[in-house]
């Protein structure tokens, strides 16, 4: 047989692109579905006109025929799911017409009477990586309750935009020349096009970023008025420098001593720095956490985070070498007074003000060294509880003012500069830090707390509950808390410090004022300038914003510490507005938070240029009824958004106390199972249960084809005996692992991505990305559409219109659907969307056995269907003969008559005694109930080929038959 390629012909070869002696070829007839042949070919010849090459196939392959045949099957199924319905053809259509006609706009005037639901994504940072199948797990949601909710006749505000300044686009420009605005708006654009394949109801009128100007200008409005309430200022504080970025970093961004992006060195510098006083809402911020509707894990940490505590500030004095008090005091702050008499040292952080006046001539060169080390760390690597302790001793002592005695002043990281005053009283009894550092450099251990009910305690270990106060008095201070407990001894200590001097009582927080500073370029330039005579900070008036960020051909580290700005001589050179005095420009940029922190608020009135937002579309659609976004910004983006947000509300520009009212943390989605092999020195495979220390072992990556399951372990298919473990990870480029949902959609379509998304596992928690599962939604939107268009033509393509019928529906089908409505409704509104998923699956199982189908039960699972496929939907509803959009239509509600159960147990007694029970509709008649005990399994024999003398039948109650007396005998036998 031979095939000439470069004719016309009326068949198709698709030739493999690695052909070996037992490759099978793909040959079917042109416009024929797809199918793999398994036919025996010799003498097979392919000829381009010019040259012919001969491939023989054998007619018996001995080993892995079976194999091969199988896999010929899956390949043949996969392609013939690929042709489930025409998605291709669907989607694109659909989303063109969406955006031609605006469907998903919000006016700007709206019937205010109507419920409002304003519905919100956290917004994403346009990365040049693009999404991967991860993101749109939230996105997808919010586009689900947003449409569910436009159907049900509320106003829905669903936008979306770009959190686009920041470190990650500058870096890149650094590294590649590109001016950070070109690849970040490139970046927007493909993120935006993504996200519109996807098929979400954004209102992409609403669109905003946080680079564009118009936006930025009232960013610096807001900032302006932090600044007018005295809650920005400037100060010189220690910072986590990085000379390699040239740029300041949040704690968050460095790791191990070293920058998150890069892994460069850091150090702590002190720097001219603006800062926010974020501290004088923490009460604020801690109070209002009740109201929230958020996760309780989230807003526990937020209360940690802010860490309200009470206690006391206490003066110990610095004694000098001849034991006498100096004019120098370390004041301290502790939650527990009441354990004053167990301190037998201080600690003071390496960053704390007084060190330099504490360090001794002798112990100067090891305390220098020592505070240089600790500037290298990140606060969370100091003050991780796992981690050993460290210090040096000053050469100071200082006098505990309770007791008189002398106790000598360490240097140790794991106390902070940040946080309290930067010293703390270390009572190493009842503190298990202080413990291991008193332990390790044999400091006395004093213990003044037993706990309630253990009069006597074993003592050596570490006790920090409260309890009963001992070994607590003085003669030479008079105070005697002996005997008192933890609570009343600890008020009575501080009274007596208030009396007599020594400290005072004291409200202390871990929150820190907010480091609101950057030596960037990429970012919002400040509306301040500074006087050349004076320096004074001068306000930019708000009628000249916004203070446009001028454009830079280098935008590199300086590699002094001056921000990248600072090279823009001309703009940085200017007057005062206002006095017309010279000035120069402020060259250090905002943080990429600046912009996340109010962005809600201008989707509600995004084209306004006379206010950062109407007050009466503020006052509609505040606060965001559902925040959707991950966990990672539990604590610093919500918690600067609520503090920007009480701002606004206390100068009258928001009506309510908080942005978010609904918070909801989507899950991660993690890469495809990987199956690890494991191999010993001799490269032998190894059995994972075989050996303690997989470790030490080397690894090999095994497909997922040469694996099977055996009882709740995995095997090699071709090994049974060799055992791999088995892991998901979370998605990375470094891994390899990443999905592309542009090749989900082009394979399977994005109604396939929405659906299996939500069908992986409840919303809130992490999943596991399987191919194999969105072949399964892909097959059950297939049959969704074979069982309302019909099959397939005989040329692959589908009839127009529908094959639904104008009769009106059975009891069951009015039962069916309503029960399925009930269903999806209350998962949507519970976010339990994988379970509303298999609601539908189930009322599809049912259709399919249903002879004929009634257009009014057919568009009712349409409407119910539409939030989750919307293509499908759009497609399906317009085939049914509708000319507006579904996406407004009514969402289906369910009437209670047709949820009430339709059949009831009827016992069943055969001459007055009960032999069993048949399940019946409430309506059945006494023939029919009949006939279905004899047909019960249990029933026929008393009934099958039984003479019966009478029926006695109770509607609802009972079935009682009543046999001749021969048949009764027989049947007892």
């Amino acid at each position: 047989m031979q095939i000439n390629l470069a004719t016309q012909m009326q068949a198709h070869v698709i030739i493999p692109s690695s052909l070996t002696l037992n490759t099978p070829f793909l040959f079917f007839p042109r416009n024929k579905p797809l199918l793999r042949t398994t036919k025996n070919y010799s003498n097979f010849n392919l000829s381009n006109g010019s040259s012919r090459t001969t491939f023989t196939r054998k007619a018996t392959i001995k080993n892995g025929n079976e194999v091969k045949k199988q896999e010929q099957k899956e390949e043949s199924q996969h392609q013939q799911l690929k042709k489930a319905y025409p998605f291709h053809e669907i989607e694109p259509n659909w989303q063109s017409y969406w955006e031609e006609n605006h469907t998903f706009k919000t006016p700007d005037e709206i019937d205010t009477s109507k419920p409002k639901y304003y519905i919100l994504d956290m917004f994403p940072y346009p990365s040049g990586a693009g999404l991967h199948v991860g993101h749109p797990l939230g996105y997808t949601a919010t586009d689900i309750l947003a449409r569910y909710k436009r159907m049900q006749g509320c106003n829905v505000l669903h936008p979306m935009g770009w959190d686009a300044f920041g470190l990650p686009a500058e870096q890149y420009a650094i590294e590649t020349g590109t001016h950070p605005k070109t690849t970040t708006l490139k970046n927007i654009g493909r993120f935006r096009a993504q996200l519109k394949s996807l098929g979400f109801s954004y209102d992409w009128d609403r669109e905003i970023s946080t680079t564009e100007p118009e936006y930025y200008k009232w960013t610096q409005w807001i900032f302006l008025q932090l600044f007018k309430q005295g809650l920005a200022y400037q100060a010189e504080v220690p910072v986590n420098w990085c000379p390699a970025l040239g740029t300041v970093l949040a704690n968050e961004e460095v790791v191990d001593g070293v920058s998150e992006r890069g892994g460069h060195p850091v150090i702590k510098k002190p720097m001219r720095q603006w800062m926010l006083k974020i501290t004088a809402y923490a009460d604020r911020l801690l109070e209002d956490l009740n109201d929230l509707d958020w996760p309780e894990s989230i807003k526990e940490m937020q209360r940690n985070w802010i860490g309200r505590s009470e206690g006391a500030e206490m003066g110990f004095c610095v004694l000098d070498h001849e034991d006498q008090e100096q004019e120098i005091s370390i004041t301290i702050y502790t939650t527990r007074p009441d354990t004053i008499f167990g301190a037998t040292y201080l600690v003071v952080a390496p960053e704390h003000p007084l060190l330099s006046l504490l360090i001794s001539e002798g112990q100067k060169k090891c305390v220098e060294e020592y505070s240089e080390l600790a500037s290298r760390k990140s606060d969370l690597e100091r003050t991780e509880l796992q981690k050993e302790k460290t210090g040096v001793f000053t050469g100071s002592y200082a006098r505990n003012p309770v007791n008189g005695e002398a106790i000598p002043v360490w240097v140790a990281d794991y106390v902070l500069g940040s946080y309290g005053t930067g010293a703390i009283m270390a009572v190493p009894a009842h503190d298990s830090r202080d413990h291991d550092f008193a332990m390790k450099y044999d400091i006395p251990i004093s213990w003044v707390v037993n706990p309630e009910g253990e009069s006597n305690r074993k003592f050596g270990e570490t006790y920090s509950g409260e309890g009963i106060i001992m070994n607590s008095s003085s003669l030479v201070s008079k105070l005697d808390i002996n005997g008192l407990h933890s609570k009343e001894a600890a008020s009575t200590v501080i009274n007596w410090a208030e009396s007599t001097g020594h400290g005072k009582r004291k409200v202390n927080y871990k929150l820190r004022d907010w480091l609101f500073a950057r030596q960037r370029y990429w970012g919002e330039p400040f509306p301040v300038v500074f006087l050349d005579e004076t320096d004074e900070i001068v306000p930019v008036p708000e009628s000249e914003l916004p203070v446009i960020l001028p454009e830079l051909d280098d935008f590199t580290p300086t590699g002094t510490g001056e921000p990248p700005l600072a090279k823009a001589v001309s703009w940085v050179k200017t007057t005062d507005p206002t006095s017309g005095k010279p000035a120069r420009r402020e060259t250090i940029t905002m943080p990429q938070w600046a912009g996340s922190c109010w962005y809600y608020l201008r989707f509600m009135d995004p084209k306004n240029t006379d206010a950062l937002v109407d007050k009466k579309k503020e006052e509609y659609w505040g606060p965001v009824d559902v925040y959707v976004g991950g966990a990672e910004h539990s604590v610093l983006h919500l918690l600067y958004a609520r503090f920007w947000h009480k701002v606004l509300f206390d100068i009258g520009v928001v009506s309510t106390k908080e942005p978010f009212q609904c918070l909801i943390n989507q899950g991660l989605i993690l890469g495809e199972v990987e199956y690890t092999a494991y191999r010993d020195s001799e490269e032998k495979l190894i059995s994972a249960d075989s050996v303690t220390l997989l470790s030490e072992l080397s690894q090999e990556r095994v497909s997922e084809e040469k694996v099977i399951k055996s009882g709740d372990y995995f095997v090699l298919k071709n090994n049974p005996t060799i055992r791999l473990t088995s892991r998901a990870h979370k998605m990375s480029k470094s891994r390899g692992n990443v999905i592309n949902p542009d090749d989900v959609v082009t394979e399977y379509g994005a109604d396939s991505l929405r659906l299996y998304e939500m069908f992986m596992g409840p919303l809130r928690d992490s999943k596991t990305w399987s191919t194999g599962g969105i072949e399964g939604v892909h097959r059950f939107l297939g049959r969704t559409w074979r069982l309302i268009v019909g099959p397939p033509l005989p040329n692959g393509s589908f009839r127009d219109g529908t094959v639904t019928i104008d009769d009106d529906p059975t009891l069951e089908q009015l039962r069916v659907l309503h029960k399925c409505i009930a269903k999806v409704t209350e998962e949507i509104e519970a976010t339990r969307f994988n379970t509303g998923i298999s609601a539908m699956m189930e009322f599809l199982n049912a259709a399919y056995k249903w002879d004929k189908h009634p257009r009014s039960i057919i568009e009712g699972f349409v409407l119910l269907l539409s939030p989750y496929a919307p293509h499908m939907a759009e497609e399906l509803w317009s085939r049914l003969g509708h000319t507006n959009s579904v996406a407004y239509e009514s969402f289906p509600r369910a009437n209670p008559e047709y949820l009430k159960a339709s059949t009831i147990v009827l016992p069943v007694q055969i001459n007055g005694k009960t032999r069993g029970t048949i399940e019946i509709d409430k309506t059945c008649t006494e023939e029919d109930a009949l006939n279905s005990a004899s047909s019960d399994e249990k029933l026929s024999k008393y009934l099958v080929g039984k003479t019966i003398k009478k029926r006695i039948y109770v509607p609802g109650k009972i079935l009682n038959v009543i046999l001749e007396r021969q048949d009764v005998a027989v049947s007892k036998s």
